[in-house]
Order: structure tokens, then sequence, then C-alpha cells
């Protein structure tokens, strides 16, 4: 399919999206108390489609660790695109989740921040726009005509950070890269660029930081050609109208008190994080005003 008519399908898919997750923040302020009121003993926590999401041990020690300090049970509810996470947790079928920063913005009126990781020392991380270790090229220029593999349609360093970048540079029309996928997952798109099915791609630079020390023999077979500014690190959040639940303040300070901890510290170090810690929302501002760059040109 062309670059452009892939562009159009794109516009489409974001204002149905919006309409769709926008009509579903309506309902759940009438039908909210109802959706959740059958698993009233359980915490629902979202878990985006990225990396860590293949660590069973990892998981297994999170949901642990949570339900001890929520003196709950926990479940890990997790799916393969951001767009269900982020429908179950506008619509409240889930009580929090780990998203990204661009669903965040999308939807920050109905949702609450609760907490952000940190990584290196802050609440920041880049977007990476990669290609295969020995092509000869050292500018985001030279990646025209491109096979581009793209994270998810809702992810900032997967897909929104190079959207904005094109269209920054005029070349938001969908004639910069031949064509382009999602692979809906950052290992995925790292896995593209390296077997040779994607020339370049768009991933989370702290998911191929990790990777390098995890997989060192696949993320090697590829190359950073361009890293963003710092942005806010994909967060925590929350619904709105889960506000006054005691349990989210003991996720806040579950998530806050991790590094004091040793089963905590030990999730901290699977996770190659230095803890979490309660920001404010305008640590997302860059990410909102990317996505009305890209808005404003559609």
């Amino acid at each position: 399919m062309p670059a452009e008519k892939l562009r159009y399908k794109r516009t489409g898919l974001i204002a149905r999206r919006s309409i769709v997750l926008g009509s579903l923040t309506a309902i759940a302020a009438l039908a909210f108390p109802a959706v959740l009121r059958a698993q009233a003993d359980t915490f629902r926590f979202g878990l985006t489609p990225v990396f860590l999401s293949n660590d069973l041990e990892l998981l297994r020690n999170l949901q642990l660790y949570l339900s001890a300090r929520l003196n709950a049970p926990v479940e890990l509810v997790t799916r393969r695109t951001y767009q269900e996470i982020t429908a179950l947790l506008v619509s409240g079928q889930i009580h929090s989740a780990w998203i990204c920063g661009y669903p965040f913005v999308q939807f920050r009126s109905a949702l609450d921040l609760v907490a952000t990781p940190i990584w290196r020392g802050k609440p920041l991380y880049q977007s990476y726009i990669i290609a295969e270790h020995d092509r000869k090229v050292d500018d985001w220029k030279q990646l025209r005509g491109d096979i581009h593999a793209y994270s998810d349609p809702d992810s900032n360093s997967g897909y929104l950070v190079t959207q904005a970048l094109l269209t920054e540079n005029g070349l938001g029309k969908g004639n910069f890269f031949s064509r382009y996928f999602f692979t809906y997952g950052h290992r995925n798109v790292i896995r593209a660029v390296a077997r040779g099915l994607a020339q370049s791609g768009s991933v989370d630079g702290y998911v191929w930081e990790v990777m390098r020390q995890l997989e060192p023999e696949l993320v090697n077979q590829t190359k950073i050609v361009r890293r963003s500014e710092w942005l806010g690190f994909p967060p925590i959040a929350s619904p709105k109208l889960l506000a006054s639940d005691a349990r989210i303040a003991k996720l806040r300070a579950a998530l806050v008190d991790m590094k004091t901890d040793e089963q905590g510290r030990m999730i901290l170090s699977m996770l190659k994080l230095d803890g979490f810690a309660v920001e404010d929302e305008a640590l997302f501002d860059k990410i909102a005003a990317k996505m009305a760059i890209v808005r404003a040109a559609t």
C-alpha cells in the first residue's frame, strides 16, 4: 500500500480512536461503579506490550509485591496494543496502568498521574531512530525511501516523535518512508531492523539501552541514527474517577518506596530503573506539543 494511502488510513484511525475513547470516558462517568463492583476485591493493573511483558519472573515478583503493599489481590492485565490498555483504563475496567506518555496527554482530562519511573537519575527518556549497524548513514534524512518499523500508533517514542520530526521538516505527508508497518512492541522494532525486515525503525531509547545489556547479540546488529530530546518517561496512571480509592494512594506509596524495600529493589534491578517518583504533569508538556504538531498537519 503506498505511503500516502497509509497516511490517509492512519489519519482516520486517529479520529476514530479519539471518538471511541472519548465516548468511553463519558460512559464510564455513569457506569463506573458497576464496572468494578464485580471485581471489587481485585486490583487490576495494566501493562502495555513492552519488552518486560515477556519476563514471567518479573511479572510474578511485581504482582506479589503490589499485592502485599495494597493488602489485596492484584491482577496484571496485558494486551497486544497500547489502545486496548488505554481503553480499559479510561473506561474504568482497570484501576491503574503503566502506559505511554502519548495516551496520557491524549486523555489527561480523564487520568491522574500516579508515579513516574526514574531512569539514570531522571524521570526522562529518549526516542531513538535506528538502522542496521553496518549501514553507511549518520543523519536521519538519509533514511528517505526506507521501509520503516514503528512500535505502536499510540507510542510516543515508537511513533509520535518521528511523526512530529517529519512534520516539522515538511515531510509529514507520507512521502518520506516508502512504506512503514507497526510491530506492536519495541523489542520487535529492534528485531525487525536487525533481521532486515525493516531498514530503519523508531524505538524507545530505554528499551534499546536495556536490551543492549540483556541481548547484546541482537541489539548490536543495529545502531542509533538519531536521539530525540529528553521526554517524560512512560508513567503510571489511574482514572480520575478512582481518585478517592485508598488503593491508589497505596499504589503510589508502593512504587515510591520500592527502592527502600528488598523485594522492590529486586524488581527495580530487573527493570534497570532507579525507582519511581511523584512528578508534575508538566513533565509531559513536550509530548503534548508534539501531538499538537502532528494533529495540526492532518
